[in-house]
């Protein structure tokens, strides 16, 4: 009788074609609908959280569902642009430098998460200032709703069959069509655990059960704690980019690593900074 690995062990890698349908010439991938899916879902929850006053302090959102409105174009570029930047200047410097035109070509490597984290804060800091919101707050209430966007890009990874993991022999792995002949770890799917489903749950119980948006800046630590500590964790299973490989010894250091473990120290900060904040106020 088959055991649960043995089952696990003969699941082939579901072939999705990355192209979700077609409108006449213009194709549409499930890359691009996991962006608009995981920005849309994440504006919906945000505008709920800005709805229920109990969760801010002095039971008054800093903000309107009006600005939430406007700001969604804002967050919208910042990772889009932030995103494709990060990823050139992170991981495909040297070739967008011999052949320019690659800068363009998204579906040459990609989006950076990191690329994005930097390219959606400095729309925050502009939009904030520009609306007069206070700019923790706008950090607290997108902190809280990003790791939707994970789920969906994650997933979006997994059904366009890049990013996989490393070489392994656990019963779950899979032969991905652009890994060669080896099982590797579906590591899309760690991600999209952990900086999806995980996260947004921890982040969620912050928000509605510590009532954590009443002290600015703590969702927005914890979340950066949070997405540095599952990355790194993950990037132990994930086979790291082919143009850097590992950056240290033998399945060591790898790109990730470094972008995220900064982040563990800005989270940190973050939540100190607004302890006391909210000390000074108290």
């Amino acid at each position: 009788m088959p055991t649960a690995a043995n089952l696990l062990a003969i699941l082939p890698y579901p072939q999705i074609d990355p192209i979700a349908f077609s409108l006449g010439p213009l194709a549409i991938h499930w890359y691009g609908l996991a962006y608009v899916v995981g920005i849309l879902l994440g504006w919906a929850y945000a505008r709920r959280l800005v709805n229920q006053g109990r969760l801010w302090r002095g039971d008054t959102a800093p903000m309107t569902v009006a600005n939430l409105d406007d700001f969604i174009v804002w967050v919208a570029l910042g990772i889009v642009l932030g995103g494709r930047i990060g990823y050139i200047l992170f991981y495909d410097l040297q070739a967008v430098i011999e052949n320019p035109i690659r800068a363009i070509e998204i579906w040459n490597g990609g989006m950076s998460f990191h690329g994005g984290f930097i390219g959606t804060t400095v729309a925050m800091i502009l939009f904030a200032r520009r609306s007069k919101i206070p700019v923790w707050s706008l950090f607290d209430i997108v902190s809280a709703v990003v790791p939707i966007g994970l789920f969906f890009g994650r997933i979006a990874n997994f059904i366009n069959g890049e990013l996989w993991g490393r070489i392994s022999g656990v019963p779950w792995g899979m032969i991905f069509p652009t890994g060669g002949p080896f099982t590797r770890h579906p590591s899309q799917l760690y991600e999209a655990g952990l900086e999806g489903i995980i996260l947004f749950l921890v982040l969620a119980a912050m928000t509605y059960w510590v009532k954590a948006l009443k002290i600015p800046g703590t969702v927005t630590g914890v979340f950066v704690i949070g997405y540095a500590l599952s990355r790194i964790f993950v990037e132990f299973f994930r086979e790291p980019d082919a143009q850097l490989g590992y950056l240290l010894g033998t399945n060591w250091l790898t790109m990730g690593m470094v972008l995220s473990s900064p982040m563990i120290l800005l989270g940190i900060w973050a939540i100190f900074r607004a302890r006391h904040a909210a000390g000074k106020l108290a």
